[in-house]
This record gives C-alpha cells, sequence and structure tokens, in this order.
C-alpha cells in the first residue's frame, strides 16, 4: 500500500475517534449543563435560537474547522454540547476528517522527507534548519506573552477609572 494512503487511513481513524470523543464529551457536558444550576440559563429563548442555529447551520463549520489549527476542538465540543443531530454533524465529521488527514499525511510526509534528506546529505544544515525554527518558535512565544503582560496593567487601570 502506498505510503501516503496508509498515512492518510491512519490519521483519519485517529481523526474519528479524537473529533468524535470531543463530540460524546460535549454531549454529556451539556446534558449534565441541562440538569444542573445553569438549567434556567440554558432555557432561555436566546440561548435556544443559538442552539437551534448550530444544529441547523453546525455542520459546515464542524467540516471546515478541520482546516483550522486549534478551532477544531471547540467546534466537536460546542456542536456536541448544543446537540447537533448526528445526521448532521456525521458527514461533516467524515469529510473535514478526510480533508485533515489527506493534508497531514501529504504535506507532513513531504516536510519529514525533506527534512531526512537535509539531514542525510547536509546534516549541519539541517541542524541549522531545526535551531531556526525552534528560535522562530520561542520567539513567538515570547512575544506574545510580553504583548498579553503589557495589556492587562493597561486594562486593569481602565478598570479602576
Amino acid at each position: 500500500m502506498d505510503k501516503v494512503a496508509l498515512t492518510a487511513a491512519g490519521l483519519y481513524v485517529i481523526v474519528l475517534l479524537r473529533a468524535g470523543g470531543t463530540f460524546a464529551v460535549g454531549w454529556l457536558a451539556g446534558a449534565g449543563a441541562r440538569r444542573s444550576r445553569f438549567a434556567g440559563r440554558i432555557s432561555s429563548g436566546k440561548f435556544q435560537r443559538v442552539e437551534r442555529a448550530i444544529q441547523r447551520w453546525g455542520a459546515p463549520v464542524v467540516a471546515v474547522s478541520f482546516l483550522t489549527v486549534g478551532f477544531q476542538t471547540a467546534a466537536n465540543f460546542l456542536a456536541g454540547s448544543m446537540r447537533m443531530p448526528l445526521p448532521r454533524y456525521l458527514p461533516a465529521l467524515f469529510l473535514g476528517g478526510a480533508a485533515w488527514a489527506l493534508l497531514y499525511a501529504t504535506v507532513g510526509l513531504g516536510a519529514l522527507e525533506v527534512l531526512a534528506r537535509l539531514f542525510a546529505e547536509r546534516t549541519a544544515l539541517g541542524v541549522t534548519a531545526v535551531a531556526v525554527l525552534l528560535l522562530a518558535v520561542c520567539g513567538v512565544v515570547v512575544h506574545r506573552r510580553r504583548r498579553n503582560a503589557a495589556q492587562v496593567p493597561h486594562e486593569a487601570a481602565a478598570e479602576e477609572s
């Protein structure tokens, strides 16, 4: 079997289990919230309109969420907690999961092959590329933390006045 097809199949099984599990946890959390002290808030007309909109129009959002980074878990959990019907959710899961698996199988394997070749043929260049990538990621993390830390005092001062 082709390496890309085998990788895509494995990733597809993983994403179906992960996203389906997140949907199920969301469904259970929503059911628990409906029986808790939050039940009054959840039964409001505004919340029910939002719930109906997600149940009806949420499937395309779920499918597209697989092409984003960091949003797919929230989309699947929200779909579950808002009780999106399975006949709407499952096609979105299957389609979005397939797109995710194919994307990561092709791009991911391609990137790994490039890195393997780079390390095999020019080890110093490969080490340098990985070091630069790690430094860039660390730089982004430090920049975001500093920016967020700088915003906190400004927000606190705005709340006091």
